[in-house]
């Protein structure tokens, strides 16, 4: 999203500069957007950034439409993208070498003269140099196939790449495909070489349609399909290439080497797509290798294959704990995933195993299980130097926060402590609510941890405390000295609105009262100049 922010702000950036300042120093992106429009017909422009296009177009449609101080020019690039379709049309019919993305985004204008003029013109430019000028179109066409008219260039695309008819119709029969061919067609050296490219661009959904057609198109055996899903990092791309590798072995049979790269795969939907078809190849003896998985999809695909097998996934969870040196993070988390309650024992005695990871693991369990030790057994855990087990450990006391000690919660919030424990602490603190509550958030505001200040801060602004405020829980006194220590994070009206809440009086706290005598303004913008600072 913040690239997707940014391309979206240099397509304004270059929209400006067209319509106010051209001489104007202005982004890479700009510089590139308001460049020569001849360098345009071989394809060579940013075609992985087709956002910066598209923003480009509605901000020059908007600068030149506002009721106040249009903006308008003469340049063929600001002409393309005018609010009125008979200027776009004159500028298509110019028969100058107009930039290709501004040509591919009025094919799919909602005037129809103009959508019909620009697949004419795209026709003729896309003959120049049919491979680098698809490769370059694929990505904005893609963007612009979620309009009401832009599946025209999506559909010629996809018939172009998988070979059904000749690229693009004749220029002078838009949206036809051709019926003879022409030296324009692509052959299938140069579809095959443009899928290659696409697959290897870093934008997710060109890779995806590159996908799709080269599967459809049946010339990758069962071991390249394998490899590209075992590479790739996208799952809708990932999920195309391991359903066409498993069709491809159901229908000629298992292979080896293909089930083995699926089992190496980086995502796990792959690796259970290898697990699954290790019993079709006749390999079912290997499942026990993949019940310590890191992921629970490939773990669950392991315990499956290993009951299909005869085998019994608790035996073998069982022999990987015996030894406490071998135990490792997710064979407890696997054991957990099978184990009855009556085991709790067996992981209570790994809590004090050396692992950190381990320990979480079985403090993990332990909930799942509805397990937990006691509150004496879980708060010393808190303190705990890995930050997973002091996690692992709130989360086991969240149901039972209103029970324990608040001053022994509040102790760990020190700004001595390691900043796990202060923040396993202070979520048990907000659990309780109430003035121990509020007590921690206003101290916490000023936390070193960004993240942990956001919390409090949040929590001071919040109402989450206020509930469960009892009556003499806290003095009047401590209760405006608080609210005038949280000064920096809420206004003054807000300051005078709890202040009529808690039914505080104008004497109760003279901190407050001189707060709440400045100038409004004076506030507010005091307030502003330190939320500024807060998120730092």
């Amino acid at each position: 999203m913040p690239l997707i922010r940014q391309d979206i702000a240099q397509g304004h950036d270059a929209a400006l500069a067209l319509l106010r300042r051209p001489e104007t120093e202005v982004s890479d992106a700009a510089r590139v957007l308001l460049r020569r429009p001849d360098s345009y017909a071989s394809g060579r422009f940013p075609s992985h950034r087709p956002d910066v296009w598209i923003a480009f177009d509605r901000e020059v449609r908007r600068l030149a439409s506002r009721p106040y101080e249009p903006l308008r020019s003469n340049r063929l690039e600001a002409r393309l993208c005018d609010p009125d379709g008979r200027i776009r049309a004159s500028a298509l019919a110019a028969w100058r070498n107009p930039p290709l993305p501004l040509v591919l985004i009025r094919c799919a204008d909602w005037a129809p003269a103009v959508r019909e003029r620009a697949r004419r013109v795209l026709g003729r430019i896309v003959a120049l140099d049919p491979e680098n000028t698809l490769i370059a179109l694929v990505p904005l066409a893609l963007r612009l196939g979620r309009r009401e008219h832009g599946a025209w260039a999506v559909g010629q695309l996809e018939a172009a790449l998988s070979g059904r008819y000749s690229l693009l119709a004749a220029w002078w029969r838009p949206g036809r495909p051709s019926t003879t061919w022409s030296w324009s067609s692509l052959t299938a050296e140069q579809r095959a070489r443009i899928l290659d490219r696409l697959r290897a661009t870093a934008d997710l959904a060109t890779r995806r349609f590159a996908a799709r057609l080269t599967v459809a198109d049946g010339r990758l055996g069962v071991r390249e399909l394998a490899r590209q899903a075992a590479s790739e990092h996208d799952s809708p791309a990932c999920r195309t290439w391991t359903d066409a590798a498993l069709a491809a072995m159901a229908a000629d049979g298992p292979d080896d080497e293909a089930v083995d790269t699926l089992l190496r795969g980086r995502i796990p939907m792959v690796r259970a797509a290898g697990v699954t078809a290790l019993r079709r190849a006749g390999r079912a003896v290997e499942a026990s290798r993949h019940l310590t998985d890191p992921s629970g999809l490939v773990r669950a695909c392991a315990r499956w294959l290993l009951r299909q097998d005869g085998g019994d996934p608790y035996t073998h969870y069982l022999g990987l704990l015996v030894g406490p040196e071998h135990v490792s993070r997710y064979a407890v988390t696997g054991f957990c995933e099978c184990a009855p309650r009556s085991d709790a024992p067996l992981l209570s005695e790994l809590l004090d195993h050396p692992s950190g990871v381990v320990r979480a693991a079985a403090l993990t369990g332990l909930r799942r299980l509805d397990a937990t030790p006691d509150d004496a057994a879980l708060l010393p855990l808190l303190d705990d130097p890995s930050a997973s087990v002091a996690r692992e450990a709130g989360l086991c006391l969240r149901p039972v926060a209103r029970r324990l000690d608040p001053e022994g919660l509040a102790a760990r919030t020190a700004p001595d402590r390691p900043v796990h424990t202060r923040r396993a602490a202070f979520h048990l603190l907000r659990a309780q609510g109430g003035i121990a509550a509020l007590r921690a958030a206003v101290a916490l505001s000023a936390d070193p941890d960004p993240g942990l200040r956001r919390v409090a801060a949040d929590t001071v602004q919040g109402r989450s405390w206020l509930h469960a405020l009892q009556e003499r829980q806290a003095e009047r006194a401590e209760l405006g000295a608080l609210l005038a220590a949280s000064a920096h994070l809420l206004p003054v009206h807000r300051l005078r609105w709890w202040r009529a809440r808690l039914g505080l009086q104008e004497n109760d706290c003279a901190e407050l009262d001189a707060l709440l005598t400045r100038s409004p303004h004076d506030e507010d913008r005091r307030l502003w100049r330190s939320r500024r600072g807060l998120w730092v």
